[in-house]
């Protein structure tokens, strides 16, 4: 049975040239960034290319770039490293420091936050998202206090892929911070977590006005376990790892030189005409697959907005149906499919993506996320809706049955 793979959000697989590229670093280019001899600035080398490249993407400085272990490692430095930065001004404000998140941040935004809530460490504030999955621009504005020394919105929802809009929210912050001064005229720093909108929007810091912005490799067929954080310059922000002083003393660590080479050759990828078209026909076979699926299984619904989404995203909710029985039918089929974030895969709770679209548990419970990538086609898709009509009309004539025995009983 060929397998079909549906799960882009997830994770991808290393691109051939990406691994091409990093290979000669697990054991001929060995050396240790921080050495001073032939292998460690080979290796500096290698890492300091990768680091250009990255620049280049994001249209910054070299010093602004930090590399991290991945996403959730840059959004813990982003959220936390700001805060310890206020805590450490002699003269800062007695006022509690104030955060604002949405609703739906990724685990790592949302817990992060809340553990600083409970420790009393800040006052967070969690917007709301509305039926649509985007966040209003003036919600933001209306929360904003003097206390206020960050604002967090991602940029594209990693669940129903749902596009935040960054630039308009960058430029109301600019225009708040232009009437301060001091130490003041930095806050409220502006971060974005872009982990899925790096192979698909743009990502120039400038044009988009952010301060700090958040990406992971395996992502964007790159490698596991390598990230990096955009970090502009004077922004307050300080380590939260001790050790040596790597990455402009924010990030301490030996450098993952492979992770470093591979996700620079990914996000050079990212710039090539072939992508380009990639990302175009994955548009069109996204668009296929969401008017199939709603045209073809009666009672099923797609879950945020269908115009301000990532073009490989297409969440479903289908009534009288679990999410998890749809994903393991669909596994034991030989298709690869998620209820939504790989990092929540185990817990028993509804999505608090789905619900802080106004869902109900139920309908929360009844979700599917299918996401696209660059080795998809149109027939795996035409075969997955074949198989998901199958699957979805069995599961309802079961659901059916046991309500009708309950009420019997």
């Amino acid at each position: 049975m060929k397998k079909i793979y549906l799960d882009y959000a997830a994770t991808t697989p290393v691109d051939k040239e990406v691994l091409k590229t990093m290979l000669p670093y697990f054991s001929h280019d060995f050396g240790n960034v921080m050495s001073i001899h032939g292998f460690g600035q080979t290796a500096l080398e290698a890492v300091d290319s990768a680091r250009n490249i990255l620049a280049n993407f994001l249209g910054c400085s070299l010093g602004e770039i930090i590399f991290t272990s991945g996403a959730t490692e840059s959004n813990n430095l982003a959220i936390k490293g700001v805060l310890r930065s206020y805590y450490s001004q002699k003269n800062r404000k007695l006022a509690k420091p104030h955060i604002i998140i949405t609703k739906f941040e990724h685990h790592c935004v949302l817990d992060t936050s809340k553990g600083l809530e409970k420790d009393e460490l800040a006052e967070i504030t969690y917007l709301p998202v509305y039926k649509d999955g985007i966040v209003k621009v003036e919600d933001i504005k209306k929360v904003i206090k003097p206390n206020t020394i960050l604002i967090s919105v991602m940029y594209v929802n990693n669940e129903i892929g749902t596009v935040q809009p960054i630039k308009e929210i960058g430029k109301m912050i600019n225009e708040i911070r232009k009437k301060k001064d001091g130490l003041e005229k930095f806050y409220p720093v502006f971060h974005t977590d872009a982990t899925q909108a790096v192979n698909y929007f743009e990502c120039d810091v400038e044009k988009l006005g952010v301060d700090m912005m958040s990406m992971s490799g395996h992502k964007i067929y790159g490698p596991k376990g390598i990230g990096a954080l955009y970090v502009r310059n004077a922004t307050p922000i300080k380590r939260i790892q001790d050790g040596g002083d790597q990455e402009n003393r924010l990030r301490a660590g030996t450098h993952n030189v492979p992770g470093i080479v591979g996700l620079g050759k990914a996000i050079k990828l990212i710039n090539s005409q072939l992508t380009t078209h990639n990302s175009q026909q994955i548009l069109k076979l996204r668009n296929y697959l969401i008017k199939k699926v709603l045209k073809e299984i009666p009672k099923t619904y797609l879950n945020g907005s269908a115009e301000k989404r990532s073009p490989n995203n297409a969440n479903f909710r289908f009534d009288n149906v679990e999410g998890e029985g749809l994903v393991l039918s669909l596994d034991m089929e030989g298709i690869a499919a998620s209820t939504g974030s790989a990092c929540s895969s185990g817990a028993l709770e509804p999505s608090h993506v789905l619900l802080s679209l106004g869902l109900r548990h139920e309908q929360a419970h009844g979700s599917l996320r299918l996401t696209l990538g660059k080795d998809t086609t149109k027939q795996e898709l035409d075969i997955t809706i074949k198989k998901l009509k199958e699957i979805v009309a069995r599961l309802r004539k079961i659901s059916g049955g046991v309500l009708n025995e309950f009420k019997n009983n």
